[in-house]
């Protein structure tokens, strides 16, 4: 039997997991959206779903597009989860939150004084004393009773010969060793993983002689930038290693649109070194039963009292309601921008359909796929009429126009397929429109997808799909996410 890499698809990098019994809990960067930090479980290690987000307060209105919060480190110790964050945002700094269950509730978060970096790594050392290692290589003591650090940061290790951005540290201890994992290389096609490893969590360290112990930079393998991955053991003893990669579709340089993703691989050991198995789109599975989760409903009706924690918005909790019309989301419009009041979707896959069906009465409003503020389609309705707009970059066009108000809006995602290459080829393409009560769907535009993807943007997130209002209210009745038979 076989698993598909990867194995959280969509826009989820910098994984870190933890495992408590049979359970495993896994964290990722959520950068400018909100809420913050989404928090996943699995019982197998391949099947994952989404049980909650572990930062509800609001970033502040400043914070860039992948600003925001960075790289999180999730630990269970003591009977309690710890989860170690950085808000690159005015104002940010690292966080610390704890909570007794990963879903929630999460305590209101601490400010780690004296610590300047991204990617924080906890760690416990025999005498109880915690580590806080994070991006150059250095490390500091922490005191999480108040936040403080205990004495002065020093630098541990600079990565690989040659190595550029060392970062993303954990530090385990594994039989007689404290081994530090790095990832290295920037977060592009040149990302890697290297390892050293000591007698004690502050070292010294000696790195290993086949770093980096994963990579695929310099290949044409369809999983690149892999990089940026933390260590677990599954019950059984044997162990794997989660990490973040790209699936870049299309001609050349290849675009990647969904973000990076979590992927998964096998860890051996030779010579008391780990050895990251072949990372390859079909794995064969863990040698243990899986356990997946029910499929998750395509459809949300918004009969619920509240959102699903898949729901994400930029950078603060929007105008919205479920109950000024029950059974409708209700966005009311804060300002003339996609982002006053917007509720969406990670796209999880490259191909997919999006449809909703939307009540724009009383202002505009409608479905757009965003990548960042610079760089998103979208296909509204309102004042008598429906449009497809777009922008890349500076570049803010009316791409078509109908005369008439829409029930329903539709965006299908085509990917380029893969065997049919192409040099001049984007990853795929976006089809805006109408669908009319018989099922048709009257395409108003079809984009080339490069313009949202990341080798064209630039950052560090993925594609999410939603809802949006930029005048008065707006009501939505339902919401239907499916992948396609290409996806």
């Amino acid at each position: 039997m076989t698993y598909g890499n990867p194995v959280i698809s969509g826009f989820f990098p910098d994984p870190s997991v933890c495992r408590v019994g049979e359970d495993y809990y896994l964290a990722c960067s959520s950068f400018e959206y909100w809420p913050g930090v989404p928090i996943l479980h699995s019982r197998d290690l391949v099947h994952w779903e989404q049980i909650g987000n572990a930062l509800e307060p609001d970033l502040p209105p400043s914070t860039p597009a992948s600003g925001g919060l960075y790289a999180p480190t999730l630990r269970h110790h003591d009977g309690r989860f710890w989860l170690i964050v950085t808000n690159v945002a005015p104002g940010g700094g690292n966080l610390l939150c704890t909570a007794d269950d990963p879903a929630g509730p999460w305590s209101d978060p601490v400010r780690i004084t004296g610590v300047e970096g991204i990617d924080p790594d906890l760690t416990w050392d025999d005498e109880g004393n915690c580590w806080c290692t994070y991006w150059g290589i250095w490390q500091v003591r922490l005191d999480l009773a108040t936040g403080q650090t205990v004495g002065e940061p020093r630098r541990l290790w600079s990565g690989g010969a040659d190595a550029q951005a060392p970062e993303a540290p954990h530090l385990y201890r594994i039989g007689e060793y404290w081994y530090l994992m790095i990832a290295e290389g920037g977060t592009e096609r040149g990302h890697a993983i290297s390892i050293a490893r000591g007698p004690a969590p502050d070292g010294p360290f000696e790195p290993c002689p086949a770093n980096p112990i994963l990579t695929h930079r310099g290949t044409h393998r369809p999983i690149q930038n892999t990089g940026h991955g933390d260590l677990v053991q599954a019950p059984d003893g044997s162990w794997w290693v989660v990490f973040l990669g790209a699936r870049p579709r299309g001609g050349t340089p290849g675009w990647h649109v969904l973000g990076r993703e979590t992927f998964l691989a096998p860890v051996t050991w030779t010579d008391d070194w780990p050895v990251i198995g072949a990372v390859t789109p079909v794995m064969a599975d863990p040698p243990w039963p899986l356990r997946p989760f029910p499929a998750a409903p395509a459809r949300d009706d918004f009969d619920a009292g509240t959102l699903g924690p898949e729901w994400i918005s930029v950078r603060s909790r929007p105008g919205l309601s479920l109950t000024d019309k029950p059974g409708y989301l209700v966005l009311h419009a804060r300002g003339e921008s996609l982002e006053d009041a917007f509720v969406g979707r990670r796209q999880q896959h490259h191909s997919c359909r999006v449809r909703a069906a939307i009540d724009a009465a009383g202002g505009v409003g409608g479905l757009a796929v965003r990548l960042d503020e610079r760089h998103h389609y979208e296909v509204e309705t309102g004042d008598g009429e429906t449009r497809v707009l777009a922008r890349i970059g500076s570049v803010r066009t009316t791409v078509a126009t109908v005369p008439a108000s829409a029930s329903c809006l539709r965006i299908d995602v085509i990917a380029t397929p893969s065997g049919d290459w192409d040099p001049l080829a984007g990853p795929d393409t976006v089809r805006l429109g109408i669908e009319h009560p018989g099922g048709e769907f009257e395409v108003l535009a079809e984009l080339d997808g490069r313009y949202l993807s990341t080798e064209v943007a630039g950052g560090f997130t993925g594609r999410v799909i939603g809802m949006y209002a930029t005048a008065g209210t707006v009501a939505f009745d339902w919401f239907d996410y499916s992948p396609s038979i290409l996806a």
